[in-house]
């Protein structure tokens, strides 16, 4: 016979029978014959729990939380004899309407659970929602009840990723994508043979978290279909996955089916790198809708001017006030929870500069919040990747607080490598530091390569394909009058703005492509591919498909098709950088202990030309021992002219019994543009120059 204290209820209301809960965790936990729920106000003056039953328009019950069970400014309390797969739930917050004092509740509102580990009201893609509904989004109890198996994060090193950016929906939503369940969780886990195929060993999904497609939707103007909240980068629930991602959606099921996609791609060695947005919610500005922590109390959740407006320095309306102490804990609670419980390997902070910022705005020497995750003891493995800009003009980019733990989006990389390719002055010296993992961002307070997340194109800008397509943007279909997106793109349309037929110019730009994956996956730092540039995928020209759920977005299978040689190029690069442990560097070359040389040349061996004019640069790693004393490790070496006309590059003299192997040349066609990894064309055995075409790479392995 059961004796706990804790089994029995103390309290009744309506027939429901209650006990006061405890504070933590937050969130719906179930208890022995009930389910505890917790919640936090500062400075609410009441709080009262709303139960539904699932899908029902009208609550089943309202109960108030009795002052009594408030712990502090925790708020808790055990229900008894809930059937917790029928029950959807939220809360009533009471307390002062004060906007200048930074007060917004309105017990009108019924409030979603921060901590909610699942959410109804969305659960199909795209299906209008009921306007009218007073509880658009809804807090469901989930059972913890997943069979891992053996399953536990993969701990890949940082050093040995190959990061595949990827949005979960258009990966497989285009009709040649030929899955069962396109656009879901279980489509994208119909393609993990694909990922394998490619070589990738980390997908770095964009946000999953719940967000509501409807945020902002309109008509377009031209063609009348409806534009989405897309990319999902505006937050509504940050512990559960997207229902209307799942294929189970409708079934309620969107957390097993997220957690298999996350068995089998670690299954499948791939690690998982969530997409997470900590920087605003779906709440807006003063005009927003009150969803959740701005009725649960604003005050705390927000950054606010004096005034009691919000700061926006995420450019959506409002900011995350992330470092106080219950936000960050929140924020603790939530990457925690997703370490945990789905086994996710790492985490990409969208606009993370803004993580550092003061409640006032201005950026911290010690941020609070980024030391925090830094050291917290269940992140320990988790990669920490920040976006390390914000939209109010913060900048951190080789300065980002990294406690010896955070990577970084390298946009310096991004924007210095598209303006080699493009065929700028002055950039060699730039092009140099890039290649070696940028040690002039990084080497100053001894943050080794992998501090740079090495990338030439994500989802925000141009594809690679474009970049060789287009000379402006071409926006017209968000509706904006072309107003939106950058305008530096450091792009070069190959002499043709736009699709063309003219084979010359196809060819440049299929040349120009395999220039820039050759530069990205030979470059020391973390690699990052966007999703289909592999295959040579096209947005026409847009560089902010945020709005767009069409074939702008869609991943079309049929190019893998259309540009096989592409892929294949891709896939003998990304291979050739597992094979060769000197392109995967823990430490800068050169500036460190490391038994390995990076060794700069030019059109002339040992003598690179670094005027402001050249456009060519060449290098060779080695290591320090190789072709002595029986060490017969291999020497890289790459040729870059980004001239238009073909340049001999003299050769460096190999050890003794070395030889030049030919293992890439983008000028010549596929198949001849690169081999197999192992099998490279050997040169002839006096060869001392190598002809390197106009805007081509070449590599050269030399070994016994």
């Amino acid at each position: 016979m059961d004796t706990r204290i804790d089994f029995y209820p103390t309290h009744q209301h309506q027939g429901y029978k209650l006990r006061p809960g405890r504070p933590v965790p937050f969130g719906a936990t179930l208890v022995p014959g009930g389910v505890n729920f917790a919640i936090c106000s500062r400075h609410a003056t009441s709080c009262t729990l709303v139960l539904f039953e699932k899908g029902a328009a009208t609550p089943l019950v309202e109960i108030p939380i009795p002052e009594v069970f408030r712990i502090g400014n925790a708020w808790c309390m055990v229900v008894f004899d809930l059937d917790y797969e029928r029950i959807e739930y939220g809360y009533r917050m009471e307390g002062p309407w004060d906007p200048r004092a930074g007060h917004r509740f309105d017990a009108s509102k019924i409030l979603l659970d921060p901590y909610a580990k699942a959410i109804g009201g969305r659960d199909v893609w795209g299906e209008p929602p009921d306007w009218n509904d007073p509880y658009p989004h809804r807090a469901r109890l989930i059972f913890e009840d997943f069979d891992w198996e053996d399953d536990r994060p993969l701990e890949t090193p940082l050093a040995d990723l190959v990061i595949y950016e990827l949005h979960v929906r258009s990966f497989t939503r285009h009709p040649s994508a030929g899955v069962k369940h396109s656009g879901t969780y279980a489509g994208l886990m119909a393609k993990i043979p694909y990922l394998r195929e490619l070589g990738v060993n980390c997908v770095e999904l964009m946000p999953i978290f719940e967000f509501d497609e409807f945020e902002n939707s309109r008509p377009n103007p031209v063609t009348g279909e409806t534009m989405y909240n897309y990319w999902g980068y505006s937050t509504v629930g940050f512990f559960t996955p997207k229902a209307g991602y799942a294929a189970t959606g409708p079934l309620g099921m969107q957390v097993d089916e997220f957690k298999n996609l996350v068995k089998e791609l670690h299954r499948n060695g791939i690690e998982v790198i969530l997409d997470v947005v900590f920087n605003h919610t779906a709440e807006g500005n003063e005009q927003g809708p009150t969803l959740s922590f701005r009725g649960i109390d604003n005050q705390t959740y927000y950054m606010l001017t004096p005034e009691g407006y919000y700061f926006n320095f995420s450019g959506c309306g409002n900011t995350l006030n992330c470092n106080n102490p219950v936000v960050r804990m929140m924020v603790l609670d939530c990457l925690r929870y997703w370490a945990a419980e789905y086994h996710i390997d790492g985490f990409r902070f969208d606009l993370a500069a803004i993580l550092g910022r003061d409640p006032w705005g201005a950026p911290m020497p010690n941020p609070p919040l980024l030391e925090s995750l830094a050291f917290d003891p269940i992140l320990a493995k988790c990669k920490l990747i920040a976006e390390a800009w914000d939209a109010g003009g913060l900048y951190q980019v080789g300065s980002f607080p990294a406690y010896g733990r955070w990577a970084e989006w390298n946009g310096k990389y991004r924007d210095d490598i598209r303006r080699f390719l493009k065929g700028d002055e002055s950039m060699v010296p730039a092009l140099a530091q890039r290649l070696q993992g940028s040690p002039d961002l990084y080497g100053w307070n001894r943050r080794g390569p992998t501090a740079s997340i090495n990338f030439i194109t994500c989802h925000d800008g141009f594809t690679l394909y474009d970049l060789f397509a287009y000379n402006h943007k071409h926006n017209e279909a968000n509706g904006e009058q072309n107003r939106d997106g950058g305008d530096d793109n450091h792009s070069w349309n190959c002499g043709v703005e736009g699709e063309t037929d003219n084979p010359d110019v196809n060819a440049l730009r299929q040349r120009m492509i395999k220039n820039a994956l050759a530069i990205l996956l030979m470059s020391h730092g973390v690699p990052m591919i966007l999703m289909g540039d592999e295959v040579g995928r096209t947005q026409r020209g847009n560089n902010n498909t945020y709005c767009h759920d069409n074939d702008l977005n869609w991943f079309d299978w049929s190019l893998l098709e259309r540009n096989a040689d592409l892929f294949h190029f891709a896939r003998q690069m990304i291979a050739f950088r597992k094979t060769h442990p000197l392109l995967r560097a823990r430490e800068h070359l050169g500036i460190s202990t490391a038994q390995a040389d990076f060794i700069w040349h030019g059109v002339h061996a040992w003598s690179a030309d670094w005027s402001p004019g050249s456009r060519t640069l060449a290098f060779l790693l080695r290591e320090r021992q190789a072709g002595q004393g029986g060490n017969t490790n291999p020497v890289l070496y790459m040729a870059l002219n980004a001239y238009w006309d073909a340049l001999p590059f003299q050769l460096p003299e190999l050890p003794i019994n070395y030889r030049w192997h030919l293992f890439a040349n983008t000028a010549l066609s596929s198949p001849h543009d690169i081999y197999e990894p192992g099998h490279e064309i050997p040169l002839e055995p006096y060869q001392d120059s190598f002809l390197v075409g106009g805007r081509a790479v070449v590599i050269l392995v030399g070994r016994p």
